[in-house]
């Protein structure tokens, strides 16, 4: 999307450059004022700046999945987009990712659900939805009217269960693309295996790629030890972006019954206090990968997206911060527009990867924390 803004200097100067002014210790007289002519024109000394927030999460297959700004919604906390069609104008949103769809209907866990925590909460829904044919029966007729892309959230419990939903995914109208979940940390069986291990990881992809034209984005776990190797794999079986990243495996104590507060024990942490794990992750994928990676994990800010955006990431997902504040993302879309017209940036790919090392950087997983 592009919209054209003029920096008004006199109006706010906040991000330009100030040079001292020398002052007159001796007050000029009224008489010396020469008052401007009424035709004189007030110019901007700043020419106008025209900011281009689009980005493409699919760049090998042009057009197929490009958006008019990197401000999308992570799946889980926006359902099927229609639950907040009347609080959010949700076509200004650069996607929807919406709640994760598996092959058949899923009850989800064992309540109590949900808790908060310390900068964050743990969720352990259990991928809790109607299954997807009940999903595009229901919703597929809306999306379609929409003009933001609806990117449908893929779960499963085998590489069978992925290749089957994005078979009835494929060349349905309304559906923009598929985010691949291999991470959930709070489900059974298939749960996290797929993303702990390259070759796994690797294997899903490559199965769901030969079953669907759809643009493919594959979503990491924080909990692998090395997500270099499972990034490299997933980009080497045909995936168009990488997700990054899913919440990170935890738990909460009810002390007064003594035992895990979560009916289903463990739940996935998400929120501000996920945000310096996701950055890491994002940092070291974008140094071995060459498609773009969407970052998730405690984005509330600008500041927030500023930092991903330097880190490596081309767009991010707004999440856990939707519940306090479902219109963030449109608003960190207008703040994330002014932010570049005011600083001469054309568009924020131009800062895409600003933070990145000149040579590639040492892993995480060497522990070089622990280095005198």
């Amino acid at each position: 999307m592009r919209r054209k803004r003029s920096v008004v200097t006199d109006r706010d100067t906040s991000a330009l450059p100030r040079t001292p002014r020398a002052r007159s210790k001796t007050p000029r007289p009224a008489s010396a004022a020469v008052p401007r002519p009424a035709s004189t024109p007030v110019t901007d000394p700043t020419p106008a700046v025209e900011v281009d927030l689009s980005v493409d999460l699919a760049p090998s297959r042009p057009g197929a999945l490009v958006l008019r700004n990197p401000l999308l919604v992570a799946s889980g906390t926006f359902g099927y987009g229609v639950e907040y069609g009347e609080v959010v104008d949700v076509d200004r949103l650069g996607a929807i990712c919406c709640k994760g769809t598996t092959l058949k209907p899923r009850v989800g866990n064992p309540p109590p659900r949900v808790t908060e925590t310390p900068a964050g909460m743990l969720n352990s829904i259990g991928l809790q939805n109607p299954g997807v044919e009940a999903v595009l029966e229901k919703y597929a007729d809306q999306w379609v009217r929409w003009q933001v892309p609806v990117i449908v959230n893929v779960a499963g419990e085998s590489v069978e269960d992925y290749v089957a939903v994005a078979r009835k995914l494929d060349g349905q109208p309304g559906v923009a693309g598929i985010e691949l979940n291999i991470s959930c940390p709070n489900v059974g069986k298939g749960g996290l295996q797929f993303a702990l291990d390259a070759g796994a990881a690797g294997e899903v992809t490559r199965a769901v790629r030969r079953a669907t034209d759809l643009p493919l984005l594959v979503k990491l776990s924080p909990s692998a030890a090395d997500v270099r190797a499972i990034a490299t794999a997933i980009e080497d079986a045909g995936a168009d972006a990488i997700c990054a990243v899913n919440t990170l495996s935890g738990m909460a104590i009810d002390r007064h019954a003594r035992k895990p507060f979560l009916g289903n024990t463990y739940g996935g942490l998400s929120g501000p206090a996920l945000k310096p794990v996701a950055l890491r992750v994002v940092y070291e994928v974008a140094q071995v990968v060459d498609i773009p990676i969407v970052a998730i994990g405690g984005v509330g800010s600008l500041e927030d997206v500023l930092d991903f955006l330097m880190a490596g990431a081309c767009a991010v997902q707004v999440g856990t911060a939707l519940f306090a504040d479902p219109v963030l993302p449109v608003r960190l879309i207008d703040e994330l527009d002014e932010w570049c017209a005011t600083r001469g940036i054309a568009s924020p790919r131009e800062i895409v990867g600003a933070a990145l090392p000149t040579r590639r950087d040492r892993p995480s997983v060497k522990g070089v924390e622990y280095r005198p």
